[in-house]
């Protein structure tokens, strides 16, 4: 299992179900934290993309600020404030793993925590990336196959549940966070929004499930 880098950008219809425009949401969210924008995800949302994947919801006012903030830059501009932000000489500016954010550390307990329960879905990192499994973008492709892989056996509501409540919900708003804070921060500002929106959707959504 390894993070996509870029992909077409096409929310479900009514029709398909919410479903699969969460996991579609997830693997856009995953591309952004990856890597900068490329020239086509700029085009599509240059030209297309303008309603949220939940229109009239939580997502609408934080979809429209990353639509503006994609429209606004270049894919070059884009690139730069990718590298200031999440890479760059030595530290970079903002840590995009989870075991730094629950542990003020990386490599530590969480991450062998998330490698043990992705072995037990059947997953691993692609050895020739360089992210940890605890990168923000890995863990949500990991939520995308869990909600729209094949294998019911694994991919259901209640394993969405317990690997969104492990390894997403207890760190990804610090994240977006530091991201927010940051004076270097312009699309990924708007990115760092749409998450945090996002996840509070999914943290009420499996609240829901469990009352």
């Amino acid at each position: 299992m390894t993070p996509t880098t870029q992909h077409a950008l096409s929310f479900a219809t009514a029709d398909d179900g919410e479903e699969l425009a969460r996991a579609e949401l997830y693997g856009l969210l995953a591309s952004l934290w990856l890597a900068p924008p490329d020239e086509a995800l700029m085009t599509q949302f240059a030209v297309a993309v303008t309603e949220a994947p939940q229109p009239g919801g939580h997502l609408e006012a934080p979809w429209g600020e990353l639509v503006a903030a994609l429209r606004a830059t270049t894919v070059a501009e884009a690139a730069a404030e990718h590298e200031a932000l999440f890479h760059g000489v030595g530290r970079p500016e903002v840590f995009a793993y989870g075991s730094f954010y629950l542990t003020g550390y990386l490599n530590e307990k969480p991450l062998a925590t998330l490698r043990h329960d992705l072995a037990a879905l059947g997953l691993a990192r692609d050895v020739e990336r360089l992210e940890t499994e605890d990168h923000v973008a890995f863990v949500f492709e990991v939520m995308r196959w869990l909600i729209a892989g094949d294998d019911i056996a694994v991919c259901n509501l209640a394993q969405q549940s317990r690997f969104f409540r492990n390894h997403l919900q207890p760190w990804v708003a610090r994240l977006c966070d530091a991201v927010q804070a940051h004076p270097r921060a312009t699309t990924w500002r708007a990115v760092a929004g749409l998450t945090r929106a996002f996840i509070d959707v999914e943290t009420q959504g499996f609240d829901l499930l469990e009352t």
